[in-house]
């Protein structure tokens, strides 16, 4: 008996543990390593336009996948993550009433470097933003 409680203890530890892990990947920039995730305890994925426009497009999907769209209209397949320290933890700047965060992709299945875009949560105006320009609204 005592030996099946251990063996459910130890698989509840195994799947509370898998369910909260976060998602991390290990990238190379430059010769220095850093880490990315998809999840930072906001709705970040989705669709990011130019306010009042329909394309071009950037979209972040939940599995790291997503498509850069060019201002000629020509889409990219990526990959990308934010910035975090090795056990998922986001890496951000607070402000006031906003957070800045390091948004990292790359065209999918190349060779390319990284590419850095900044991105912003404004929490007063609801709005996220990828490189100043791109938007996205959320709710909590």
């Amino acid at each position: 008996m005592i030996n099946t409680i251990k063996q459910s203890v130890v698989i509840s530890l195994l799947f509370l543990v898998n369910c909260f892990s976060q998602n991390v990947e290990k990238i190379e920039i430059k010769g220095n390593t850093h880490f990315i995730t998809t999840k930072i305890n906001y709705p970040i994925t989705g669709t990011y336009l130019f306010e009042g426009a329909k394309e071009p497009i950037m979209q972040l999907n939940p599995n790291g996948t997503g498509i850069y769209q060019l201002t000629d209209l020509t889409k990219q397949s990526i990959v990308w993550g934010m910035e975090c320290l090795e056990n998922g933890t986001p890496k951000y700047q607070k402000g006031f009433n906003y957070a800045t965060y390091s948004l990292w992709y790359k065209t999918e299945g190349d060779d390319q470097e990284w590419t850095y875009a900044h991105f912003s949560i404004h929490f007063q105006k609801k709005k996220m933003f990828i490189m100043g320009e791109r938007v996205k609204e959320y709710q909590e």
